[in-house]
C-alpha cells in the first residue's frame, strides 16, 4: 500500500507531491493526460507563491526563466501606443528587505511544472502519465483506486489535485458550489508570432481591427525563455471555438506585418466561479482547482493551488510520521476562506475588465497579506501571519536560512530551547537572532523585543510568539 497517491501532475499535485517527498513520505503521482501539458495557462507567479516554493529549493530556478519587467502596451483605435508599468506601485519605492519578491512573474505554466518535476525526480518520484482514475473507494485504514485500465491501487491517503473537473471530487461527492458566466469566454492558445517586440505585453480593446470579429479584447503576452506567445481573447460568442486557423485569422488581422507561425495549443475557456465547502473527507484531500475554480483576472488560480499545496503537504507528511490526524482539519480550517476570498476578488476583477485592476487589488493578489490569525493584532507577526525575510550575516536571509529545518525559532534576546509539542518531528532549528542579524531589520520586522521568541511553521507562517514575562 502506497503511503500517499497524489492524482494529477499540475503545478499543485506536483508541489504537494515534492514536499511529501522532501520529508521522507514515499508518494506516487498519477496524472491522465499521455505526457505532460504543453500550454501556457497560468503564466502569472505571484510573489508569496515564490516564496512558498522558496523554501523547496526552486524560486531562484523560476526567476532565472521568467521575466518581473513585462510592461502593458495598449494599442489605441488611431494607431498610437499607450505603455503601463504592470507593477506601476513599485516604480520608484524603496526596496523592502522583508519581501524578496516584490511583483508577480510571468513564466508560462509549463515551465512551472517542468521545473517542479525536476525538483521531485531529484527526490526519486516520477509521473504515471496515462493512467486515468475511473472510481475509488475508502475505508477507515485506507483508500482503492480503480484505474481506467481496470487495475487497482490502495494507498493510506489520496490527493485529488485532478483540475476543475476532477474525478477525485467526483467520486467523493462533493458540491461544487458556484456559477458559470457563459458570457465570458476566452479563445486562448500558444503560438509563435512575427512582427511585434517581446518587450511588452501587447492589448487592443473592441476597436479597429477587432471591430466585426466577435472579440472585445485581445491579448498577446510574449513567454519569457521561449520563442512563444500567450494568446488571450476575450468574445461573446458561443459558436466559436479554438481552432490553429482562427487564432492564425485573428492574430494577423491585427496588422499588416503580424504574422503567425505556428500554433502549437488551441483552446476554449469559460468563466466558472465555483468551490467546495470542504477539502476533505476522509482519507481524501482535495487542492488546487479540484477545490476552487476563478476567472483568470489577477493570475491567482495557479498561485492559490500552490498555497493549497504547501499548506497540505507538511501538515500530511507530519501526520504520515505519527502526528495527530487532527491537524489536517486546520487544512481546511485555513484555505477554504483563502479560496472564497479570491473567489470574490477574481470575480470583481473580471468585473471591472479582465485585466483592469485599482492598486488596492494588485496588492491583494500578489498574496503577501493572507494570513491564517485566529488571534488579536500584536507588536509583530502573531500565530498564523506570513513571517517576513531579513538580511543575515554572511550575507544570507532568513528565508535561505529556514531551508535548513521544518521549524525555524528565533530568540531575541539570549537563547531558548525549541518546542517539546511541534507536530510531525520534522528538523528544527533554534536561531540566536540578534547575533544572526546584519541590522535592524530582523528586530524591526518581527516587532521583537528582549524575550521575544517566535516559531515559524514549515509553510513560512507564524506558529507561536511568546512574549518576555513582565516583572510584577
Amino acid at each position: 500500500m502506497d503511503d500517499v497517491i497524489v492524482v494529477g501532475a499540475g503545478p499543485t499535485g506536483l508541489t504537494t507531491a515534492v514536499e511529501l517527498a522532501r520529508r521522507g513520505v514515499p508518494v506516487r503521482v498519477l496524472d491522465g493526460l499521455d505526457g505532460p501539458h504543453r500550454g501556457s495557462r497560468g503564466k502569472g507567479m505571484q510573489p508569496r507563491t515564490l516564496e512558498l516554493l522558496d523554501q523547496l529549493g526552486v524560486a531562484d530556478r523560476l526567476v532565472s526563466l521568467g521575466s518581473f519587467d513585462l510592461p502593458f502596451r495598449h494599442h489605441e483605435a488611431d494607431g498610437s501606443v499607450r505603455d503601463e508599468e504592470r507593477n506601476a506601485d513599485l516604480v520608484g519605492s524603496v526596496v523592502d528587505p522583508t519581501t524578496p519578491w516584490r511583483g508577480s512573474l510571468v513564466i508560462p505554466q509549463w515551465r512551472t511544472e517542468q521545473v517542479l518535476r525536476e525538483r521531485l525526480a531529484e527526490e526519486g518520484v516520477d509521473v504515471s502519465y496515462g493512467v486515468r482514475l475511473r472510481s475509488l473507494q475508502q475505508d477507515d485504514e485506507g483508500v482503492d483506486l480503480e484505474l481506467d485500465d481496470g487495475s487497482h491501487l490502495r494507498s493510506a491517503w489520496v490527493i485529488g489535485a485532478d483540475g476543475g473537473s476532477s474525478t477525485v471530487r467526483r467520486e467523493l461527492g462533493v458540491g461544487f458550489l458556484g456559477e458559470t458566466h457563459e458570457e465570458v469566454r476566452l479563445l486562448l492558445g500558444d503560438a509563435e508570432i512575427d512582427g511585434l517586440d517581446r518587450d511588452h505585453w501587447h492589448m487592443w480593446a473592441a476597436q479597429g481591427p477587432l471591430v466585426g470579429r466577435g472579440a472585445v479584447f485581445f491579448a498577446l503576452c510574449p513567454l519569457p525563455a521561449t520563442e512563444t506567445w500567450q494568446i488571450q481573447i476575450a468574445h461573446t460568442d458561443p459558436d466559436r471555438h479554438a481552432s490553429p486557423e482562427l487564432l492564425t485569422e485573428l492574430v494577423e488581422a491585427l496588422g499588416p506585418r503580424v504574422r503567425v507561425r505556428r500554433v502549437t495549443t488551441a483552446s476554449d475557456w469559460r468563466l466558472n466561479v465555483r468551490m467546495v465547502d470542504d477539502y476533505r473527507v476522509g482519507r481524501v484531500l482535495l487542492a488546487g482547482d479540484a477545490a476552487h475554480v476563478h476567472s483568470p483576472a489577477g493570475g491567482m488560480g495557479m498561485n492559490t493551488g500552490i498555497g493549497d499545496a504547501v499548506n497540505l503537504g507538511w501538515k500530511l507528511a507530519a501526520v504520515v510520521h505519527g502526528a495527530d490526524p487532527v491537524l489536517l482539519d486546520s487544512y481546511t480550517d485555513e484555505r477554504l476562506p483563502v479560496a472564497a476570498h479570491v473567489l470574490g476578488l477574481s470575480g470583481e476583477l473580471t468585473g471591472r475588465q479582465v485585466f483592469s485592476r485599482t492598486a488596492e487589488q494588485i496588492r491583494d493578489t500578489r498574496g503577501l497579506g493572507i494570513t491564517y490569525r485566529t488571534v488579536p493584532d500584536g507588536p509583530g507577526p502573531v500565530a498564523g501571519d506570513r513571517a517576513p525575510d531579513a538580511p543575515l550575516r554572511d550575507d544570507s536571509t532568513l528565508f535561505l536560512r529556514r531551508r535548513a529545518a521544518d521549524w525555524t525559532v528565533l530568540a531575541f534576546g539570549g537563547p531558548t530551547a525549541a518546542p517539546s509539542d511541534l507536530p510531525g518531528g520534522g528538523p528544527v532549528q533554534v536561531l540566536d537572532a540578534d547575533a544572526l542579524a546584519a541590522d535592524g531589520t530582523l528586530r524591526e520586522a518581527y516587532g521583537a523585543a528582549d524575550g521575544t521568541v517566535v516559531v515559524i511553521r514549515p509553510d513560512g507562517y507564524v506558529w507561536s510568539r511568546v512574549e518576555a514575562a513582565v516583572p510584577a
